[in-house]
């Protein structure tokens, strides 16, 4: 293979890259004057930013994880609670109908 050949599909390759990185990284208010350095390092700030933003994501799903973990046994005890009043409720009026019975 011809190495210009090569050297130019190369160059072609990489000019493509740019432009779809250049649609997709947010380049401000020097958007039409960029190098390929500055590109590139707008790039990798973005790359950093989303990073960070993940972390924190991530961070807040844990935490809401925890929290509805927390709320979901808080929920499971106050049901224990109301079928033990609930059973506590219904001997009370067992036992009062059963006295009313007597009385009479």
């Amino acid at each position: 293979a011809d190495p210009t050949v090569c050297s130019h599909s190369r160059r072609a390759q990489l000019r493509l890259c740019l432009e779809r990185l250049k649609g997709l990284v947010p380049l401000g208010a020097a958007a039409g004057r960029h190098t390929t350095l500055s590109l590139l390092t707008r790039a990798r700030l973005h790359i950093q930013k989303l990073e960070d933003q993940e972390r924190r994501a991530l961070h807040q799903i844990e935490q809401l994880q925890r929290e509805q973990r927390h709320l979901q046994r808080q929920l499971e005890k106050l049901g224990m609670e109301r079928v033990r009043i609930d059973s506590i409720g219904s001997e009370l009026s067992s036992e009062r109908s059963d006295l009313d019975q007597g009385e009479s």
